[in-house]
């Protein structure tokens, strides 16, 4: 029990390495006083980069950040913000410009605000997340750059805000790299642009930075909590309080700025039928950051998934960020909801949020609505495993989506990769994760979703030396779309591993309201077909324990260029991009609902 408790302050403490430009991302930003600065920012497309770079592409000091304004009428400033268009924050820049649709490059973003500074305080730039290189800048000064597409990042701007009317200055770069993650390939559409919350954090020049809250055991109930401060710092009292449970305890910081504690409780258990959370309050000097959690345990026995002790079949489906009613990167609780709507219609008690970490509004109103999580970083395909700067990235990426998130009931699962062709270098890269994220959090369950490399006629094998990482078997198959469409009744499957089985992804394509033969591609008769061959072939699969099909709903991909059909849309949805349900929707119900 010490060990785990002890392992989870090593938590607060690991996600810590970060660029020193930055300051450790504040956790839970909702549960403080925070300031919004969405809405309307004013923009300027810049092609060739030059309100970054001179013209012999060395940086230059006189760049779009510094917002200059002409002083004498023979003045030459090329740019003015104020005068350039607008769009919504946060938001993708895709689908709220026609000429932004399939654009990768850099785009500048500006949104001047109010603000009254105060005395012993300081203030923190939060950004959600933006795709994907990111330099950022307030009155005219740079205060840090963050690479990665899907998660939180934050600077302490305290020093750099006035009186009266400032302005925050992004420059925004989505183009695709070898070296990146992800990298150059993958089948969604690469927003662009900032696309979660801009908040203004107000925070003590000594504050909680992170914590950590937990269920350890079911035997005896026993809750773990941990704090990290933002700085080292002992002798700090940390109140833990759980009204509802009546709980209050006080912890005193040790000289590193963490302290922890173990309790016994006896809470009523979260879960997709009961998806209780607790009311949390944790105060320190006179401040609280509150929050609401579930406790429940996650864990595997065999071939079996055990939630809170008890064998759970995990009915789920993949989904990606796009809103639901057309195209557009998905940023608010009601975009979430109405997809995780569509979920719970279908029968799922599990969502795999592809292919990256999802915002922060998704992975708690799934956690409200009873809703567990697989929750992913994008290192997909064919990643650059021999590159440093790469893995660091990749880490770094996984780091911040656990700190995130490693409070939430609902999310037992941390995928490390999808889809990765077999190597030396990539086993070494993953397996690195792997043993990081156990590191980093060993209260939730390890997987990645595998492809079957082995195959004679009829019989699949599955041969992955991830396999040994992992705690959950997971691979992509996709019987009938990739293979012949006849193959799935013939097919057998050989799992050679004493772990659950989890169908990460299968199905195939049809356009809604496309209608003809079983055998036609592209018609919902054909992917009904399919999903009813899969799933009586999934059920003779020793060990399994879930699937998430592939996928929700169609959603943007320019791989996927067939006029007339595709569109530049993947049509593996059991909806439609309009939300209109297919044929197949009622198959994997029906499924379900047998389960």
């Amino acid at each position: 029990m010490k060990r785990l408790l002890t392992t989870t302050v090593l938590l607060l403490l690991a996600i810590v390495s970060i660029q020193a430009e930055e300051v450790s991302q504040l956790v839970n930003v909702l549960g403080r006083q925070i300031t919004s600065l969405n809405g309307e920012w004013n923009y300027i497309v810049d092609v060739q980069e030059e309100g970054y770079y001179d013209y012999r592409m060395n940086p230059t000091r006189w760049g779009f950040f510094r917002n200059a304004k002409p002083v004498k009428p023979e003045d030459l400033i090329e740019y003015d913000f104020d005068a350039a268009p607008t769009m919504k924050i946060p938001g993708d820049w895709n689908t709220q410009d026609d000429r932004l649709f399939f654009y990768e490059g850099t785009v500048w973003l500006k949104r001047s605000f109010q603000f009254e500074k105060k005395e012993n305080r300081r203030t923190l730039l939060y950004f959600g997340a933006v795709n994907y290189d990111t330099h950022v800048y307030v009155n005219g000064r740079k205060v840090g750059h963050h690479e990665g597409g899907f998660t939180p990042f934050n600077f302490d701007i305290t020093d750099e805000l006035v009186n009266g009317e400032n302005f925050v200055i992004v420059k925004v770069d989505n183009k695709r790299h070898a070296e990146d993650v992800p990298t150059q390939i993958f089948d969604w559409w690469n927003y662009g642009g900032i696309t979660r919350d801009v908040l203004l954090v107000d925070v003590a020049p000594l504050y909680i930075e992170n914590y950590s809250l937990q269920l350890l055991s079911l035997e005896g109930r026993r809750l773990g909590f941990s704090v990290k401060l933002n700085k080292a710092a002992g002798g700090q009292n940390v109140t833990l309080s759980i009204p509802e449970l009546k709980i209050k305890k006080t912890l005193t910081t040790e000289m590193d700025g963490t302290a922890s504690i173990y309790m016994k409780a006896k809470p009523q258990l979260w879960s997709p039928a009961t998806p209780k959370l607790y009311k949390v309050e944790i105060e320190m000097n006179g401040e609280t950051v509150t929050d609401e959690i579930g406790f429940r345990t996650i864990e595997t026995r065999g071939k079996q998934l055990l939630l809170n002790g008890e064998p759970i079949f995990l009915k789920g489906i993949s989904i990606h960020e796009e809103k639901p009613n057309g195209g557009g990167r998905a940023n608010c609780s009601a975009d979430a909801h109405t997809l995780l709507s569509w979920a719970k219609e279908l029968g799922c008690n599990f969502v795999r949020l592809a292919h990256y970490p999802h915002n922060e509004y998704a992975v708690r109103e799934a956690e409200r609505m009873g809703i567990l999580v697989w929750s992913e970083i994008p290192v997909y395909w064919t990643i650059d495993w021999k590159n440093l700067h790469t893995y660091t990235n990749a880490e770094r990426q996984l780091e911040d989506m656990i700190a995130r998130d490693h409070n939430r009931a609902n999310v037992i699962i941390w995928s490390i990769a999808n889809e990765t062709p077999h190597s030396a270098e990539r086993d070494n890269f993953l397996g690195r994760l792997a043993k990081h994220a156990r590191q980093l959090d060993p209260t939730r369950l390890i997987s990645m979703a595998m492809e079957v490399t082995s195959a004679s006629n009829y019989k699949n094998r599955l041969n992955d030396n991830m396999n040994v990482y992992v705690d959950v078997i997971s691979f992509n198959q996709y019987i009938g779309w990739y293979r012949d469409v006849n193959d799935a009744p013939k097919m057998e499957w050989e799992i050679p591993y004493e772990k659950p089985v989890i169908i990460s992804e299968f199905g195939g394509g049809a356009k809604y309201g496309l209608h003809g033969a079983s055998n036609q591609r592209w018609t919902e008769e054909f992917q009904e077909k399919l999903y009813q061959e899969n799933t009586a072939m999934l059920d003779k699969i020793d060990g399994l324990a879930g699937t998430t099909p592939w996928i929700l709903k169609d959603f943007r991909s320019p791989r996927r260029v067939l006029t007339g059909i595709q569109d530049y849309y993947n049509r593996k949805g059991l909806f439609s991009d309009k939300g209109e349900k297919k044929k197949a929707f009622y198959v994997l119900k029906a499924w379900y609902e047998k389960k």
